[in-house]
């Protein structure tokens, strides 16, 4: 999300969007089960299939089957084959109720930590997002962190909170005075251009080191790193947070964070997809409109996250911007176009999640959580509502407007990634020196 306290790759690319927004709905969904070959005896009482080839027509057998994948094959975006699956079986006989709970990041008020907790326990969260309003003093918020924990686990889950937070450096830095203050992203940009190599190590080290803090403090998940190329002074609502105003420096600085971080065992959020830093109005407040041509987009905006994906992306959020070259007239948060082409275009098969939906751009539609659901989201971050849109969401999914597949497909992704996040954290103890780490990296990066 912007602010949160304001509220293997495709070797060919669809032809027309409209083609991409035909096969959206399938792919965005996940892939199926494969379907098991005949058995050895098929080709005896059937006739040959004409799929088969010749030699296999002739000899009257099947093909060979596909192989049993590795459940320890790591996928493109961090999880295993086997902690995918194993999600998917935790959620096949789930309620609606339980699985609208865990494809919903709630939004509470004030710095209670119960208050944090029951809201999970009671609407069986994935999480929450802390934002400023939320944050007191370090104890204030480990104390929040380890009750939302504590709700997952007395709910029956096995596997982490989704606890996030936006912690981007510079000035979206949510536990400010709690967690150790970063130079905004664009010092990123500046350490690459001026040492291309040893600036992306600074970078790296970085994003590590504010995610070992991080998970000191009790969290799982960033909501970072910005991935949006700027226009400079016409821009808004990103500015310094964008790693630089050149496409390149913007993906190597992006890729380096996302290194980082996955390698602390943090699940990382690249933002803004298509990219927020040419748009010239600010989604908190309306939906702007990103009125330049496919062509543009592909070589300035997507760059960064295309870089994102070949870094292994854990989850990517979707902005509400109204993107005139892919889908025009609607926040690309709520279009299956939109969805469609991160998935087709860019490869892209983790988590995607939703920018705020508290956020001015998507509050007066009509049951925006269902959409954006329906048309590819996997996370609906901080509606201005948790209690509603849970209920919402869960209504859909009990009368089929949400598919039960969707449903189940959605939940065992984020739940997947909870797994990796997990056996990451298990493998990455946090080092008992991580606030000076985190101070070292800090300015480390700021001496650029």
């Amino acid at each position: 999300m912007q602010d949160g306290s304001r509220t293997t790759r495709p070797t060919t690319r669809p032809t027309t969007w409209l083609a991409c927004a035909a096969i959206a709905a399938v792919l965005a969904v996940g892939c199926g089960a494969p379907t098991e070959d005949d058995g050895p005896d098929a080709a005896h009482s059937t006739p040959p299939s004409p799929s088969q080839t010749p030699v296999e027509q002739e000899s009257g057998t099947s093909p060979a089957p596909e192989p049993t994948p590795d459940p320890d094959e790591p996928l493109s975006w961090g999880p295993t084959v086997g902690e995918l699956d194993e999600a998917r079986k935790l959620v096949a006989d789930w309620s609606a109720e339980r699985l609208a709970g865990q494809v919903i990041v709630g939004r509470y008020a004030g710095t209670d930590p119960a208050v944090a907790g029951e809201l999970v326990r009671e609407l069986h969260l994935a999480g929450v997002c802390v934002t400023g309003d939320n944050v007191a003093d370090t104890d204030q918020v480990a104390a929040t962190t380890q009750a939302v924990s504590d709700a997952v686990a007395a709910d029956g889950r096995t596997f982490p909170a989704l606890i996030g937070v936006d912690q981007e450096g510079g000035l979206v830095s949510h536990l400010r005075g709690v967690a150790t203050e970063f130079p905004p992203f664009a010092d990123a940009g500046v350490a690459i251009a001026a040492d291309p190599r040893g600036g992306a190590r600074v970078v790296t080290r970085a994003a590590r080191a504010t995610a070992m803090e991080l998970r000191m403090l009790g969290f799982t998940w960033v909501f970072a790193p910005v991935a949006d190329v700027t226009i400079g002074p016409a821009d808004p609502t990103i500015g310094s947070r964008s790693p630089s105003q050149d496409p390149a420096l913007a993906a190597e600085a992006t890729a380096a964070a996302v290194r980082g971080y996955d390698d602390a065992g943090v699940v990382s959020t690249t933002k803004h997809f298509p990219g927020h830093g040419s748009a010239t109005a600010d989604s908190h407040e309306v939906m702007p409109r990103l009125d330049v041509p496919l062509a543009q987009l592909r070589s300035r905006d997507l760059r960064p996250f295309e870089a994102a994906v070949a870094a292994r992306a854990p989850a990517i959020m979707v902005s509400h911007l109204d993107v005139a070259a892919l889908a025009p007239g609607a926040p690309a948060s709520l279009t299956e176009e939109i969805y469609g082409f991160l998935r087709h275009d860019l490869g892209f098969e983790g988590v995607t999640i939703t920018d705020s939906l508290g956020m001015g751009a998507v509050m007066g539609r009509q049951k925006p959580a269902v959409t954006a659901f329906n048309a590819g989201a996997d996370l609906l971050l901080m509606p201005a509502d948790t209690h509603n849109t849970h209920a919402v969401v869960a209504a859909a999914i009990e009368s089929g407007e949400i598919s039960r597949e969707r449903a189940e497909d959605a939940a065992a992704r984020v739940i997947a990634l909870q797994l990796w996040q997990q056996r990451r954290a298990d493998e990455e103890p946090v080092p008992a020196d991580a606030v000076s780490q985190a101070q070292a990296a800090a300015a480390a990066l700021a001496a650029y």
